[in-house]
């Protein structure tokens, strides 16, 4: 039996080198307590993971390579961050929210609209000028 080695095509990737003026050093740690840690820049993301929310962090001093996924709780000493960030995900959020009930609003105005003039025109076989012409001629006799 000969086995060949095989690779599939979306773990290949091309080389990037690092761009100019990114930061190449660790960032620094800082004391907490006795304890040193490493300091958390930002908040970038969240998801759940077998009912645990996890948030994705990016350090001070590091690369975007060097994001990871965090439990919550292991950002204790990080409550604003992730406090701010789930302000800033649930007015997304709200504002997407919004933004979906008016173009509903927006549709549903236009069904009660169309099926009047719809039946009118398939139910008696009327067009907009043999309508109009019609209802003047009955206006007139009255």
């Amino acid at each position: 039996m000969r086995i060949h080695p095989v690779v599939n095509v979306s773990q290949i990737v091309r080389y990037k080198e690092q761009v100019k003026g990114q930061k190449r050093k660790e960032g620094k740690l800082v004391e907490v307590g006795e304890v040193e840690e490493w300091e958390v820049e930002k908040i970038l993301n969240k998801r759940k993971i077998r009912g645990v929310d996890k948030y994705l962090v990016q350090w001070k001093g590091f690369t975007a390579e060097s994001d990871t996924w965090e439990k919550e709780e292991d950002l204790k000493n990080t409550k604003e961050l992730v406090n701010d960030f789930e302000g800033r995900i649930g007015a997304e959020i709200r504002r997407q929210e919004e933004v979906v009930e008016k173009k509903r609003e927006k549709e549903e105005y236009r069904r009660m609209e169309l099926p009047g003039k719809y039946m009118a025109k398939v139910l008696y076989r009327w067009d907009n000028k043999k309508f109009e012409d019609e209802y003047l001629k009955k206006l007139e006799k009255n």
